[in-house]
């Protein structure tokens, strides 16, 4: 996409994200993001999505591997995935507008039973990565960005739009990425089933045997497979769930520190508090009077 047409797009989002944030417009699978200033690294959990920055830069890191991704490249998330985020490039006049779109599964498994690329046949890749945004990519990213201005078209065509976004990066360079999760019987579908059961049933205690005998696996090669595809062991991955939860209570719903504890699983407050300072860099009371404070801004 040409600078003129990008500079039209991140007028369209600027018009629809008026204060720094997320925002959720009329079209269910697109949420909108914008910041006017860097901000420092946070822990988030992305789902299955494409994000498109349109206007600045962001930095996610797995892993220890970091992953920036500007207007020339977007972020592809196949798996729910814990990681650290970063805006890298922004500021009032130029804020870091940023669109995120939602990959649906079912629609990935649909195009690939009627034709699309071959199914990913090999070992499980790690499920984000970044490539350069290809023209006929951004272009159906840039009809289904601009539908917010005719919302009387969001419900006919949005579908539509989306079904050829999911095709295009099915047939793009990061189309192994989405394959992995949806050609049945695969290691990569396997371990993507794995890390959809962890990610709802995060609060019990897991048997990774248990788990990896559901998926057959053996315990060697699910641990494997599970950290190539997440950057984190089964139990870590858990344990970053339930750290990310227990934030958004005590933040979102004024949850009390040893609440939130037990209620995302943890038996022991102060092994909570511990691996809580340990991932965010504060106590759950100093981080949670910061994000207070700074919302409050």
């Amino acid at each position: 996409m040409n600078s003129v047409a990008l500079s039209e797009l991140a007028q369209t989002l600027d018009r629809h994200i008026k204060v720094d944030g997320l925002v959720e417009p009329p079209i269910s699978s697109l949420a909108l993001y914008r910041s006017s200033e860097p901000t420092v690294r946070d822990a988030v959990v992305y789902s299955p999505s494409l994000c498109v920055v349109v206007q600045g830069a962001k930095e996610v890191i797995v892993d220890g591997q970091a992953y920036h991704y500007d207007p020339a490249h977007s972020l592809l998330v196949s798996v729910d995935m814990p990681a650290t985020s970063r805006v890298v490039d922004a500021s009032v006049e130029s804020p870091c507008l940023v669109a995120v779109i939602q990959i649906d599964s079912a629609e990935v498994g649909e195009l690939l039973a009627n034709g699309s690329p071959a199914q990913h046949r090999g070992a499980p890749t790690r499920g984000l990565g970044v490539t350069p945004v290809e023209p006929p990519l951004m272009n159906a990213i840039s009809r289904l960005i601009t539908l917010l201005d005719a919302p009387e078209d969001i419900a006919a065509l949005s579908p539509l739009v989306m079904r050829e976004i999911t095709y295009r990066l099915l047939n793009g360079p990061q189309g192994a990425r989405l394959r992995q999760i949806a050609a049945p019987g695969t290691p990569s579908q396997r371990i993507a089933v794995a890390i959809r059961w962890v990610r709802d049933h995060y609060s019990q205690p897991i048997r990774i045997d248990d788990l990896a005998d559901q998926m057959g696996l053996s315990q060697t090669a699910f641990h494997q497979h599970f950290k190539a595809m997440t950057g984190l062991s089964p139990l870590q991955y858990q344990k970053r769930l339930r750290l990310q939860e227990a934030r958004r209570m005590m933040f979102s719903e004024g949850v009390e520190a040893a609440e939130a504890a037990f209620s995302v699983g943890y038996e022991s407050p102060s092994q909570f508090g511990r691996e809580y300072r340990r991932l965010f860099g504060a106590s759950p009371r100093q981080d949670i009077s910061s994000l207070t404070s700074a919302a409050s801004i």
